[in-house]
C-alpha cells in the first residue's frame, strides 16, 4: 500500500517531536497539538473538576474549551487551534496552568 504523501507526490517537511507532560509526541508538519495529540492515540487529556470526567477534542474548531493545554509556559491555549512547532513543551496538568479551565463544566458555570 502506498503511503499516502506518495499518491500526491507531496515532499513535506520532516516530522517532528514535542513533549507532552514529558512523553514524545510524533507531530507531521502543520498539525494541530490536537491533531497530534489524537493521532497518538491520546483522546482525552483532561479532567472536569467536578465528577472528573475526561475531555479531549470535541468541536474541534475553537468552539469549546474542552482541549486547553498549556504551550510553553502559556495556559489556557486550545489544542485544536494551536500548530504545533518543533521543541513545543505542552502540559496538560491545570496545575501548570490556571486554578480554574474555562468551561469545565456546564453544570457548574453558575457556581463559581
Amino acid at each position: 500500500m502506498k503511503q499516502p504523501y506518495g499518491l500526491v507526490r507531496a515532499r513535506p517537511e520532516p516530522e517532528f517531536e514535542i513533549s507532552v507532560d514529558g512523553a514524545p509526541v510524533p507531530v507531521v508538519p502543520g498539525q494541530t497539538i490536537g491533531a497530534a495529540l489524537h493521532g497518538a492515540g491520546i483522546r482525552a487529556w483532561r479532567t472536569t473538576r467536578v465528577g472528573g470526567r475526561p475531555r479531549g477534542l470535541f468541536c474541534g474548531i475553537g468552539v469549546c474549551f474542552d482541549c486547553l493545554v498549556t504551550v510553553n509556559g502559556v495556559p489556557s491555549l486550545r489544542a485544536c487551534l494551536t500548530e504545533a512547532r518543533p521543541g513545543d513543551l505542552v502540559s496538560t496538568r491545570p496545575d501548570d496552568g490556571p486554578d480554574e479551565w474555562p468551561g469545565d463544566d456546564p453544570e457548574t458555570v453558575g457556581e463559581r
